[in-house]
């Protein structure tokens, strides 16, 4: 087993034990309008939003459909907050910022919902 280790030698910190860290995952099916929408809306809004606290994976249904079951995905695109607990999702092209911000519990830096 090895650790991960920063260069003062002390163990990286993992994402998944941080609960300030975000791992949103995105499911799409292909290249449609609201796919590249919402793809688009939701790097736009983890950059104002949760600025180097989170991580996004995007799965295609039309590659992947047998994934759509893991997290019981019904419509697309959805986005779902895996981490921090607990999970939420939010269907849509996350076009509308206040449904995004409301829909997963963030909070700006300043404090405000």
């Amino acid at each position: 087993m090895s650790d991960q280790t920063n260069p003062a030698g002390d163990a990286a910190p993992d994402p998944d034990s941080d609960p300030g860290h975000y791992h949103l995952r995105l499911y799409v099916a292909g290249q449609t309008a609201k796919s590249v929408a919402a793809m688009a809306n939701l790097r736009r809004f983890c950059e104002e939003h949760l600025a180097g606290r989170y991580d996004i994976e995007v799965i295609d249904l039309m590659k992947n459909p047998q994934l759509a079951a893991g997290d019981q995905i019904l419509a697309i695109p959805t986005l779902v907050r895996r981490l921090p607990s607990p999970l939420k999702r939010i269907i849509g092209d996350l076009s509308n910022t206040e449904k995004v911000l409301v829909g997963l519990d963030i909070r700006t830096r300043d404090g405000r919902p």
